[in-house]
């Protein structure tokens, strides 16, 4: 479905990414693991178009889309749930929600997508009417996941959906992705919070200061000694 190829993105005359390679199947989860800095967030922003490659291919179901602005990105069914989840605060619940859907037309199917957020988030539905700005960082996020998942995408990218977040409402996010991604919709994530990544991701990539150094299964990087011990807290 999303395949990147040899990706070099710069800032100014840093080498944030370099020749950068992945694929994420349909149906998948995949997870982009690293530490702070390593390039995870400048990945996603350049798969969205909010950062501009200096070379190297996007594709998204074959369509080569490294030129394309961010809008026509989410026209092609192309999501992003972003780092810091960047809701709109003085906008209502709904308000926000409909901010995902504002390249729709279909008003009676956004409806509907509407209420299954409600149905996956029950606390949005609950509050519809309030002010996004009130909401706690774990509400605020739910809200952020829905407000993507209006624009109906076939692929949705995460940036640190579990940042910040109690324990607790960790695992009740993540469930919630698996129930996104079970019902069709594909996933690439990036996440600190590694063992919670690699714990529900089909496949995963390591990347280093810029660079993929290693990928394989979900299952097999989290027994990988030597992701234990850079990612997990093993010894």
């Amino acid at each position: 479905m999303l395949e990147i190829k040899n990706l070099n993105v710069y800032y100014g005359v840093i080498h944030a990414l370099k020749d950068i390679s992945l694929t994420v199947n349909e149906g998948e989860i995949v997870t982009l693991i690293g530490a702070n800095g390593a390039g995870k967030t400048t990945t996603l922003r350049t798969i969205s178009g909010l950062n501009k490659a200096a070379s190297g291919q996007i594709l998204l179901e074959g369509r080569d889309i490294t030129g394309l602005s961010a809008p026509k990105r989410v026209e092609m069914r192309l999501s992003q749930v972003p780092e810091g989840r960047r809701i709109f605060p003085t906008m209502t619940i709904v308000e926000n929600l409909e901010m995902g859907a504002y390249l729709r037309k279909d008003k009676a199917e956004i409806k509907e997508d509407m209420e299954h957020v409600y149905e996956l988030f029950p606390i949005l539905g609950d509050r519809k009417k309030q002010a996004a700005g009130t909401l706690s960082g774990g509400e605020q996020q739910m809200l952020a996941m829905g407000r993507a998942l209006m624009s109906r995408p076939k692929i949705l990218l995460m940036d640190e959906p579990s940042m910040g977040l109690a324990p607790l409402l960790v695992k009740e996010i993540f469930n919630i992705i698996k129930n996104i991604n079970s019902e069709g919709t594909t996933i690439l994530l990036i996440e600190q919070n590694a063992k919670m990544a690699l714990s529900i991701a089909d496949r995963a990539y390591v990347i280093e200061t810029g660079s993929i150094v290693m990928s394989g299964t979900g299952e097999e990087l989290s027994k990988s000694d030597e992701i234990k011990k850079a990612y997990l807290g093993g010894d």
